[in-house]
């Protein structure tokens, strides 16, 4: 197919999921000039990125290259999930805008620790923070963001990392839609978190611990296996430890 079609397919797809061109290139762990030149027919995607590509953008690798199947909406990832302790007490004692400049101050540092790891962001949830992480040891990187964002948020920060499928896919109103992701395991991500909020030291914990290479120097706290209430069968949570 010509290049342009290829490029237009590129561009409408991302903006039909709400992603901007550094996100799909954080998630390939590309130049945000790559993506640009793919959708100005300057040039064309590598073939060992269109499988990839293909399943960020929720297409098959045919639709992208001119023969349209249905859609691939789910891919594996890492969910990455945040709050913060006692933002809800903190929330009661000050002015809303007051409130809302605090969450920005440290979501801003959160969001940059992400990004330095080629983590895509998803949404902000008052003090809540969720965003994926997907290609090449991706659970590595999550966690990698995770333990910078520890070191930059000036909060009690809490994070739980979740590795498995995900649906990433536009969610609302034609008028209002905003990418989201869904899945079992963003809902046991969640349910870490609380987990990691009364059970770790750190306020850090992964699951399935398996598919998180832990960086040296860094140290594996108590483990546990949850039989949480809305899920099916039993999670390994391990606690990540910082020295």
């Amino acid at each position: 197919m010509r290049l342009q079609d290829l490029g237009n397919r590129i561009r409408s797809q991302r903006e039909k999921r709400g992603l901007k061109q550094i996100d799909i290139a954080h998630a390939l762990q590309i130049s945000p000039q790559a993506v640009s030149k793919w959708e100005r027919a300057e040039n064309g995607p590598d073939i060992t990125i269109l499988g990839p590509l293909a399943k960020l953008l929720g297409v098959s690798t045919d639709w992208l290259l001119g023969s349209h199947e249905e859609d691939l909406d789910v891919f594996e990832a890492s969910v990455l999930v945040t709050g913060v302790r006692g933002a809800y007490k903190k929330s009661l004692g000050m002015k809303p805008r007051d409130f809302a400049t605090w969450v920005n101050g440290f979501l801003f540092q959160l969001t940059e620790a992400v990004l330095r790891y080629d983590g895509v962001p998803i949404k902000y949830m008052g003090d809540g923070f969720l965003c994926i992480f997907s290609g090449t040891e991706h659970a590595s990187r999550a966690l990698r963001a995770a333990l910078l964002a520890k070191k930059m948020v000036n909060e009690d920060l809490m994070i739980a990392i979740s590795a498995g499928d995900i649906y990433l896919g536009s969610v609302g109103h034609p008028d209002y839609k905003r990418p989201d992701i869904m899945g079992e395991v963003v809902n046991i991500a969640f349910l870490a978190l609380g987990w990691a909020e009364t059970e770790c030291r750190d306020g850090i914990a992964v699951t399935p611990a398996p598919d998180v290479k832990v960086p040296d120097g860094i140290l594996i706290g108590k483990s546990e296996t949850v039989n949480f209430k809305s899920i099916s069968h039993p999670v390994v949570v391990q606690e990540i430890l910082i020295q």
